[in-house]
C-alpha cells in the first residue's frame, strides 16, 4: 500500500445536482443545482487524522481494485463490518472487520480468499477506517 498525506491549499467547489440519478430504471433528469460541494470537505472530516492509501491486489475485489484511493480516517474506533487498514504481522492490510461472539476475523470480499481469524499470537493493530473508497470508472483517462 501506497501512503499519502492529503494537501489542502486550495478549495475547489464543484456543483451537487439535486436530483439524483438512477442505477436501476432510468428517470427524466432536471438540471437543477441544488448546491455546491467541497470535496475535501465532504472526503476528508478530520484533515489532523485522515490519511490516503492506494489499494493493491485483489483481495477485496469487486468493492476494492488495485490502485483505487481509499480516504482513511485514524480516529474511528473500528465496528463490526467496517472495512479497516491493519496491521497483520507487519504486514498493511485492507480488510473487513468482523468481531461477532467473541470472533474477531479480517475477511476479504473477493470468495478466492480466506478470512484470517485473528487469534492469539497473531500481531495485529488497526490503523484506521476507510471511510470512502475513490475508484477510476473511465478506463482511458
Amino acid at each position: 500500500m501506497e501512503t499519502l498525506l492529503p494537501t489542502f491549499s486550495e478549495t475547489i467547489l464543484l456543483p451537487l445536482f439535486a436530483s439524483r440519478v438512477e442505477a436501476g430504471f432510468a428517470s427524466p433528469a432536471t438540471d437543477h443545482i441544488e448546491t455546491e460541494l467541497d470535496l475535501q470537505k465532504f472526503l476528508i472530516r478530520r484533515p489532523a487524522a485522515t490519511y490516503l492509501v492506494k489499494a493493491k491486489g485483489n483481495s477485496m475485489s469487486p468493492l476494492i481494485e488495485s490502485g483505487d484511493l481509499l480516504v482513511v480516517d485514524c480516529s474511528i474506533k473500528a465496528r463490526h463490518d467496517d472495512i479497516v487498514i491493519a496491521a497483520l504481522n507487519g504486514d498493511m492490510v485492507v480488510k473487513r472487520f468482523f468481531n461477532r461472539g467473541g470472533v474477531t476475523s479480517l475477511i476479504p470480499s473477493n470468495p478466492d480468499y480466506a478470512p484470517i481469524d485473528l487469534t492469539t499470537g497473531i500481531d495485529f493493530d488497526i490503523f484506521g477506517v476507510v471511510t470512502f473508497i475513490l475508484h477510476q470508472s473511465c478506463s482511458h483517462l
